[in-house]
């Protein structure tokens, strides 16, 4: 039975505290960060929507495969090393598209961003707490998670701000500290480290069929790609619109600042969806939540398209946000909890590569249908529909899968 949350958090805050800190700084690799700079980037390196968009796919595809290379590294190294050089790396990234001025890098940069910030960044932590947590998953996930969305309510705001009283490349020098400075109290969190290879292998840790899945046996197994296009779903899309943001407030005539504010309901409907979520998957089972992460978006990707006004707008990114902490939660708990503890580093990297190949899927796809003359505003229609079709695809493949599954996740 999940602990009282109060006594939980005051017996895990070290780790949990550690969570939040890796979660937060990989903003400065998410798509809902970079993109505040698109249309500096595009005027300084004379990019089209379609070459932004393929400057930020290559980086992105790059990065994901990176991912599937060294993300089982997770299985062998402490968190707090592994986080302290991953850290390093983003602000070095960081630092180099500040002072960068010839275009040929931006794709090499683009990588790093994304394969330290959002890739590296979001799979230790998702990892560890994988690990360190059985009965309360769910619940940890979802408190860990919690710095993405203190990151997207945050710097999209502050960044634009600071960008209207300097430049954009002072921006970058800012954030390239911002991860520095995280690293001391991410080390004095984690000085007594839990293990997570032992508790990895005790029993409990298991999957279905009561296996510790190897990820060829996932990719082998028919589950996994059945599941495929609904996981995807989510960050092609939401990725698209965070990407899109410039051109979406041009094309509806909304201040860019205006729409960037709305950032901060999609986060506060994250943490909401995060905790919902959280609770349901620890009382409930991974299995029951996951054909219903979908459902919210399509409703908000609908509005954001039809609406003429910021508050509609408001709405449509509040349910945008809803989903997305519903997703991250099932995220954290559904690997574990369905291929087990044993491999998961290597496991999770594999899917989290497979989340960071689909961001880039999301810019380079909408970044050519705009400069093919394909309004934005019907993207978005034909994202709702994607979604939902996602989400009965989801809903048989957990029905089909219920034979299989530990009781902890029905």
């Amino acid at each position: 039975m999940p602990m009282p949350i109060l006594k939980f958090l005051s017996d895990n805050a070290p780790w949990l505290g550690a969570g939040v800190l890796m979660t937060l700084s990989s903003s400065f690799g998410q798509t809902f960060f970079i993109s505040i700079f698109a249309g500096e980037i595009r005027a300084e390196f004379k990019l089209s929507h379609g070459d932004w968009g393929e400057v930020y796919t290559i980086g992105t595809l790059a990065s994901a495969a990176t991912m599937m290379v060294v993300g089982s590294v997770a299985d062998h190294m402490k968190v707090r090393r592994l986080a302290a050089f991953v850290m390093v790396g983003l602000a070095g990234m960081c630092f180099a598209i500040a002072i960068t001025d010839v275009a040929w890098l931006l794709p090499v940069m683009i990588f790093g961003l994304r394969f330290f910030g959002q890739g590296m960044l979001t799979h230790i932590p998702a990892v560890a707490v994988g690990r360190w947590f059985r009965a309360n998953r769910g619940r940890a996930i979802s408190i860990v998670f919690l710095g993405h969305s203190f990151g997207q309510a945050l710097f999209p705001a502050a960044f634009v701000l600071l960008m209207s009283v300097s430049n954009w490349r002072t921006a970058w020098m800012v954030a390239a500290l911002l991860p520095l400075i995280a690293i001391p109290p991410l080390l004095v969190l984690l000085k007594q480290e839990r293990r997570p290879q032992s508790l990895a292998l005790e029993a409990g840790g298991k999957g279905m069929r009561n296996m510790d899945w190897t990820r060829s046996q996932v990719l082998r197994h028919w589950l996994f790609w059945a599941t495929f296009p609904g996981f995807l779903a989510q960050p092609i899309f939401s990725t698209a619109l965070a990407f899109q943001q410039v051109h979406l407030s041009e094309i509806k005539g909304w201040s860019h600042a205006g729409f960037a504010s709305l950032f901060a309901v999609m986060t506060i409907a994250n943490i909401i969806g995060l905790w919902i979520a959280g609770g349901a998957i620890d009382r409930f089972g991974v299995a029951r939540v996951v054909p219903l992460m979908l459902v919210p978006a399509a409703l908000g990707y609908s509005l954001i398209a039809g609406v003429s006004g910021l508050d509609g707008a408001a709405v449509g990114m509040a349910l945008v946000g809803f989903s997305t902490g519903v997703i991250a939660a099932v995220g954290g708990v559904y690997w574990p909890e369905v291929y087990g503890s044993r491999y998961l580093g290597s496991i999770r990297s594999m899917a989290t590569a497979i989340m960071v190949f689909a961001t880039a899927l999301g810019p380079g796809i909408s970044g050519y249908l705009i400069d093919a003359g394909v309004d934005f505003r019907l993207q978005l229609y034909g994202i709702a529909i994607l979604s939902i079709a996602a989400s009965v695809s989801l809903g048989f493949a957990m029905w089909r899968a219920l034979p299989l599954l530990k009781p902890s996740a029905l």
